[in-house]
């Protein structure tokens, strides 16, 4: 893509992007579409200016584009957020016929795409998917960030967005904070200028994909079979959904006892729902911690299934 600097403006992380597009796009009781389920950073940086969300399920290929084209005909909301690539709670990455499907359907209404980008350079592949300010180029926001890809405390994110909006983000920053934490911008800008950044995230793609295949193989192995997952291209993170019957808030407090964190579903649901899904995280733990967490888990579902 093509990205001239006027069109970025850098963040502290990305939670801060989100909060200054609720800022300037959302009025109380306004309507916003939102993934289902979604990511609970962007639920709760937008709940605070009130709005009426309309969620859209997922797919294995992405958003349900029946729903989508319903909401969007129908609710007319201010913009769609969405996390195209390793969508944070699933894993789930839209398919290109979808992202094109879904390009279409917000082009003939006008609305506003914000895409989170924060697991796109995180791709198995080492291929980024196709942007949606390549299919949308004058609706779409794409937000990402420095903690994925350069370290964790690097609370450095940033917007790239059309000229018209940039510039009521900015007058939205100027009021939060006035200037992101420059030492950070800094510390980042010797890093980029002395370090290949593409070898460093191809390792990264290498050891993540690594402990993902681990932690699915071991799922396989002593999981019931009754225990679903999605299988990610890319990201940090797997989702499960639990036989009927078994509460993801059951598991939780059983495995916290095992000493194994795992986080339900529910946060993840706007409009409730959610009881039998977890989100497991693979890529903060070494080998041998992700065979004895799954062995773990494994024992607490069997238990509650009995």
């Amino acid at each position: 893509m093509t990205v001239s600097p006027d069109e970025i403006l850098i963040t502290n992380g990305s939670q801060q992007c989100l909060d200054l597009i609720g800022k300037v796009f959302i009025n109380p009781g306004d309507p916003v579409a939102i993934e289902r389920p979604g990511y609970l950073g962007a639920i709760q940086a937008f709940s605070l200016y009130e709005p009426v969300f309309c969620t859209v399920p997922l797919q294995d290929e992405g958003p349900d584009p029946a729903i989508l084209a319903d909401v969007l005909e129908r609710n007319r909301p201010k913009f769609f957020y969405g996390i195209p690539n390793s969508q944070n709670p699933t894993g789930i990455t839209y398919t290109s016929e979808r992202r094109k499907e879904i390009a279409g359907m917000m082009h003939k209404t006008g609305t506003f795409f914000v895409e989170d980008d924060a697991y796109g350079e995180l791709n198995f592949t080492g291929k980024s998917p196709q942007s949606f300010r390549q299919l949308l180029p004058d609706t779409t926001l794409i937000t990402g960030s420095f903690s994925k890809i350069l370290a964790p405390g690097m609370r450095l994110g940033w917007i790239v967005a059309p000229p018209e909006v940039m510039e009521q983000l900015v007058i939205a920053k100027q009021a939060s904070d006035l200037h992101s934490n420059f030492l950070s911008q800094r510390i980042a800008f010797e890093y980029l200028s002395k370090t290949d950044i593409d070898s460093h995230i191809q390792r990264i793609q290498q050891a993540y994909h690594h402990q993902c295949e681990l932690m699915q193989a071991e799922i396989k192995k002593t999981f019931p079979s009754s225990v679903r997952h999605t299988r990610p291209e890319g990201g940090m993170f797997l989702w499960l959904t639990l036989p009927d019957g078994i509460s993801s808030m059951e598991v939780f407090a059983a495995a916290i006892k095992e000493e194994v964190a795992v986080l339900p579903g529910t946060p993840f649901y706007i409009d409730g729902g959610g009881n039998s899904t977890l989100r497991i995280n693979f890529s903060n733990s070494p080998d041998p911690m992700i065979c004895e967490g799954i062995a773990r888990l494994a024992r607490v579902i069997r238990n509650l299934e009995k």
